[in-house]
């Protein structure tokens, strides 16, 4: 990956709690703060389950021992922890573990971002983790509280691969899972769902890599059909080419209804921008519509939109605390619509 970070922030260490000493550079103040700053937390899932709001992130750690590479190794996360709070701008708790890597039996490294739903009163965290060969796949653990232990299921999902997995589940009780990330998602390796480990990168003129959807079984354990691609496509419903990286895919991907409508939401990655599309139906198309969150400190994004009481909120994250592209924040802002239902660009710094 590029490093494309050049931002100090001063951090102290005391105990273990992170005081922030400066806020970013450049004179620019964040609109919002972190949720906690004891642990190091990124990749905010959040969800609303009995009232009550539940962030399911990805637990950073500097690992030193893991040398910086540009497929991520340094990313070395080896759990999770769920925050939940009562209400936005209320207190946030830290939960506990609620995932650990050595309780998935098939896993060897690195739990990348998760996320979670509730059906018939059973929990499920669907999370990305490198298997024993060092490929990503996606595994699911369960729980009857939302913020866990969870219990993983002793093999991956049959026919998963790659990271970020998303969970939506639609009105008509329907679930689909979204998932992919290309460089150290390794999204690139898979064609035709068939793994080649020497996949290369898009050519800046060939179409880019697609997110990947499948539904889920009754079970909420495995798929239901065979993973397919999601299109996302240009205002004239052209797709996106690899040099179109300021709004074609690259990981992260989100959806969320409104008004009928579906949002599927993603991060270019190295353009840093957080953008949407939206259509009529979970499998798309979905038509590109604009930038929801401008790129922020820090090398990654990665995001959750919510709708609490009677407004949405954004979920996502930084690196205000540490100025290590590895080591981040999650924070929350309001999102707004125009009238016309597409989302009014957010800021992070004012």
């Amino acid at each position: 990956m590029k490093r494309l970070y050049t931002t100090v922030v001063l951090t102290a260490l005391t105990g273990c709690s992170l005081t922030t000493l400066a806020q970013t550079s450049g004179g620019k103040t964040p609109i919002s703060q972190p949720l906690v700053s004891h642990i190091y937390t990124a990749d905010p899932s959040a969800h609303v389950f009995n009232g009550k709001i539940y962030i399911y992130p990805s637990h950073d750690i500097d690992a030193k021992d893991v040398k910086e590479d540009d497929e991520g190794g340094h990313f070395a996360m080896r759990d999770y922890h769920v925050l939940s709070m009562d209400k936005i701008g209320g207190p946030v708790k830290d939960n506990g573990v609620a995932l650990d890597l050595k309780d998935i039996p098939w896993a060897g490294r690195q739990l990348w971002a998760p996320d979670a739903t509730v059906k018939n009163g059973i929990y499920y965290l669907y999370f990305p983790v490198k298997d024993k060969q060092d490929i990503f796949r996606i595994g699911v653990a369960t729980s009857k509280s939302p913020t866990g232990p969870f219990k993983a299921e002793p093999e991956p999902i049959k026919g998963s691969y790659s990271i970020d997995p998303t969970v939506f589940q639609d009105t008509d009780g329907k679930a689909y899972l979204y998932f992919g990330g290309i460089w150290g998602g390794q999204l690139q390796r898979w064609s035709g769902n068939q793994y080649d480990p020497k996949g290369a990168l898009k050519q800046k003129d060939e179409v880019a890599y697609l997110p990947r959807i499948a539904r889920l079984s009754a079970d909420m354990k495995s798929f239901d059909e065979p993973v397919r691609e999601v299109q996302i496509l240009d205002a004239n419903g052209k797709p996106f080419l690899e040099k179109d990286n300021d709004k074609r895919f690259f990981e992260a991907a989100w959806l969320h209804k409104y008004n009928g409508k579906y949002y599927f939401s993603y991060s270019t990655g190295d353009t840093h921008n957080l953008c949407y599309a939206i259509g009529d139906n979970p499998y798309g198309p979905f038509t590109y519509k604009g930038v929801v969150l401008k790129p922020v400190l820090g090398w990654t994004n990665h995001h959750s939109i919510v709708q609490v009481g009677g407004k949405w909120y954004l979920f996502y994250h930084d690196v205000q605390l540490s100025g290590k592209t590895h080591l981040r924040n999650v924070k929350v802002t309001e999102l707004t619509y125009n009238p016309d239902g597409t989302i009014k660009t957010i800021d992070a710094y004012k």
